[in-house]
C-alpha cells in the first residue's frame, strides 16, 4: 500500500490581502474554501442560518501535508472517544466539544513539516507559561462563538432583521478587537492573532464599521431636566437640548435627509429610512467580508489549543501530568533512517505515562514508566489478563500521534522519535458479515500490516496470532517478528505465548528485541507497572476466580439449576 496522499498545498494570501491568522501551519494560509464561506456568510447575514451551519466549513478546512493515514490506527486508539470525552473545554461558563472532524484530522495526520510541529509546540509553551495569554485565547474564542451565534439566528420581521444585522456587525467588531487588543507581548504564533486584528483595524472597511456602530449607538445626545417632588415622584421632565452626532460619516442633517428623499422621489425611487439603513449596513458588511472568512477558520484553530489546555487541566485534576515531548528528529530530510545508519536516535523514554481515555471514567488512573533502547526496538509485552497490556498499547499509540502533531502527550516526561506512520491493530469482536474465521481474520491483519508498512514506522499489535492453535500461532509469530526486524520499526506486540517469548529472549534470533512484563505485587496482583523480562504465567486462574469461573462456583450453579428442575417436577435425563 502506498503512503497516504498529502493534503492540498496551502495557498498564500492573495495580493493585498492580510495573511490569515493561521495557528496550525508554519506558513500562514487561508485553509477554508473562501468562496463557499462567503456564500454562507452572505446568506446568514441576510436572513439567518440554522445552528451549526458554519461547522462544515471548519470541519473541511485543509491541513498541512502528512504521511500518516488515520485509517490504519484511528479506530483502534478510540480517537473520537478521546476528543469527546477528554478534550472538551469551557469558555465563559459554557462547555464546547471541539470539531471532531477537524481536530481528529489535525491530531491523526501529524505534519511532515518539522517547522509546523515546532510552531504548535511553541504556542503551547507560551500558553502554559502565561495566564494572560490563556485568558486572551479563551476570550477570543468566546467572541467568535458569539458572532457565529448571531449569524445562526433567523429574524422574523423586517425591523427585527435590521436590528439583527447590526448585532452581527457589533459581534464581528468585538471579535476583531479581541484579537487586536489581546496577546500583548506574544512571541509565538499567537502574535499572528494580534497582528491580524491590528491590520484589520487599519482598513477602510473596519473604520466604516466602527463609524456605523458609533452612529447606531449615539445618533444624538439629549439633555433633560427632571423635577422631583417631596414624595419622590417625578413632577416634571423637560428636554433642554438635542445634539446630533454630526461628526459621524453616516450623519445627515435634517435638511439633508429631506433633500435626499426629495431627489430620490423625483427620480422615481421610494426608500424608507429602514431601507436606507439596510443599504448602509450591507455595504459595511461587504467591506469586511474577506476578513470575516478568516475568522471562521480561526475558530477551528483555537479549538486545537483550547483542547490541549483542557487535557492538561483534566490530567492535573487526576493528579497526573502532561508534557511536550522531546522529539529526536532525524538529521536528514526524511524521518525514517536508512537501515544500518549510524546516526542512532536516543531510545524512547516515558515517565508517568497514562492512558488519557481513562480520564473520562471515574476509575483511578495509574501511570507507569516505559524506557526502550534503541528507539526502533521490537518490544514484546507479556503478563496476565487485566494487567494493563492493552491500555499500555493504546497509551503508547496516542502518545506517538499526539507528540508528532505538536500536542501535549499523556506523560510527565517523554522522549520520542518521529516516524512516517502508525499501524495499530487491537483484537476486534467478530462481525456477522466477516468472510473469514478467527485465523483468517488474523492473517488478513498481518497482510494489511505489511502492505501498509514503511521503514521506520511504528507498529502496535495486540495478541498477535491469538486466533489459532499455539503451535501454528507460534510459527506465524516468529515469521512476523523476523520480517518486521528488516523494516526497523518501533514495534510493541503483546502475546500470551509465554514459552515462545522466553525462547526468543534466550536465543535472540533477531536484533533489537526488548521484553517487558506486567509487574506483580507480593500477592501476585498486577501493579499496572512494567518491568524487564517475560512473564512466567498469565494467571488465568486468578482471572477465572475474579470472574466467578472456578470449579466450585460452576458446580454450585449446576446444582442450583438441577434443584430448580426438581421443584418444577422435572427430573433431568
Amino acid at each position: 500500500m502506498s503512503a497516504a496522499s498529502p493534503e492540498p498545498v496551502l495557498p498564500d494570501a492573495p495580493p493585498g490581502q492580510r495573511s490569515a491568522p493561521d495557528l496550525l501551519s508554519h506558513r500562514p494560509a487561508l485553509r477554508v474554501d473562501a468562496r463557499a464561506v462567503k456564500e454562507s456568510l452572505t446568506f446568514a447575514f441576510a436572513g439567518g442560518a440554522p445552528g451549526g451551519a458554519f461547522d462544515r466549513h471548519i470541519d473541511s478546512a485543509s491541513l498541512p501535508a502528512s504521511t500518516w493515514d488515520p485509517a490504519r490506527f484511528a479506530q483502534h486508539v478510540f480517537l473520537q472517544e478521546l476528543i469527546v470525552g477528554c478534550l472538551h473545554f469551557t469558555s465563559e461558563g459554557r462547555t464546547y466539544i471541539p470539531s471532531p472532524a477537524l481536530l481528529g484530522r489535525a491530531l491523526s495526520r501529524p505534519p511532515s513539516d518539522r517547522d509546523t510541529v515546532e510552531l504548535r509546540r511553541e504556542i503551547f509553551r507560551e500558553l502554559t507559561g502565561s495566564e494572560a495569554q490563556r485568558r486572551d485565547l479563551a476570550r477570543a474564542y468566546a467572541t467568535l462563538r458569539r458572532w457565529v451565534g448571531q449569524l445562526e439566528t433567523i429574524s422574523i420581521s423586517r425591523r427585527e432583521g435590521s436590528r439583527r444585522r447590526l448585532d452581527i456587525l457589533v459581534a464581528a467588531k468585538e471579535a476583531f478587537d479581541a484579537l487586536a487588543d489581546g496577546f500583548a507581548g506574544a512571541r509565538s504564533g499567537l502574535a499572528r492573532l494580534s497582528a491580524f486584528g491590528v491590520a484589520v483595524r487599519e482598513t477602510e472597511g473596519y473604520r466604516r464599521l466602527a463609524d456605523l456602530l458609533a452612529y447606531d449607538e449615539e445618533l444624538a445626545t439629549l439633555d433633560v431636566r427632571i423635577r422631583v417632588g417631596s414624595d419622590g415622584h417625578v413632577r416634571d421632565l423637560r428636554a433642554l437640548s438635542i445634539r446630533e452626532n454630526s461628526e459621524n460619516r453616516f450623519y445627515k442633517s435634517p435638511i439633508g435627509r429631506v433633500f435626499t428623499k426629495l431627489v430620490m422621489l423625483w427620480r422615481g425611487y421610494r426608500f424608507s429610512d429602514d431601507e436606507l439603513l439596510t443599504r448602509y449596513v450591507n455595504s459595511v458588511f461587504e467591506g469586511i467580508e474577506d476578513d470575516l472568512v478568516a475568522l471562521i477558520q480561526l475558530l477551528g484553530d483555537l479549538e486545537f489549543y483550547l483542547a490541549g489546555l483542557a487535557l492538561r487541566e483534566r490530567a492535573r485534576a487526576a493528579g497526573l501530568s502532561v508534557c511536550l515531548p522531546e522529539l529526536a528528529w532525524s538529521s536528514g530530510p526524511e524521518l525514517a533512517r536508512p537501515i544500518g545508519a549510524r546516526d542512532e536516535a536516543p531510545g524512547r523514554a516515558l515517565k508517568g505515562l497514562f492512558n488519557p481515555i481513562l480520564l473520562a471514567s471515574s476509575s483511578r488512573v495509574v501511570a507507569c514508566d516505559i524506557a526502550t533502547d534503541p528507539h526502533d526496538a521490537t518490544v514484546i509485552v507479556t503478563g496476565p489478563n487485566s494487567g494493563g497490556k492493552t491500555r499500555l498499547l493504546e497509551a503508547l499509540s496516542l502518545t506517538q500521534m499526539l507528540g508528532q502533531a505538536g500536542f501535549f502527550v499523556p506523560a510527565a516526561e517523554a522522549r520520542l522519535s518521529p516516524c512516517h506512520g502508525l499501524f495499530v491493530s487491537l483484537i476486534e469482536q467478530a462481525q456477522a458479515d466477516q468472510s473469514e474465521g478467527r485465523l483468517g481474520m488474523e492473517l488478513l491483519r498481518i497482510r494489511s500490516l505489511f502492505e501498509a508498512m514503511q521503514v521506520g514506522d511504528m507498529v502496535v499489535l495486540d495478541e498477535l496470532c491469538s486466533g489459532t492453535n499455539p503451535s501454528e500461532g507460534e510459527e506465524i509469530f516468529q515469521l512476523v517478528i523476523s520480517l518486521l526486524a528488516e523494516l526497523r520499526p518501533q514495534a510493541f506486540i503483546t502475546t500470551h505465548f509465554l514459552e515462545l517469548a522466553a525462547r526468543l529472549e534466550r536465543d535472540r534470533p533477531v536484533e533489537r528485541l526488548v521484553f517487558l512484563q506486567v509487574e506483580l505485587d507480593e500477592q501476585q496482583w498486577p501493579t499496572y507497572q512494567f518491568v524487564d523480562g517475560v512473564a512466567r504465567t498469565s494467571l488465568a486462574h486468578r482471572t477465572a476466580a475474579r470472574l466467578g469461573v472456578t470449579r466450585e462456583e460452576l458446580v454450585a450453579l449446576v446444582e442450583r439449576s438441577k434443584r430448580a428442575h426438581r421443584r418444577r417436577g422435572v427430573e433431568p435425563a
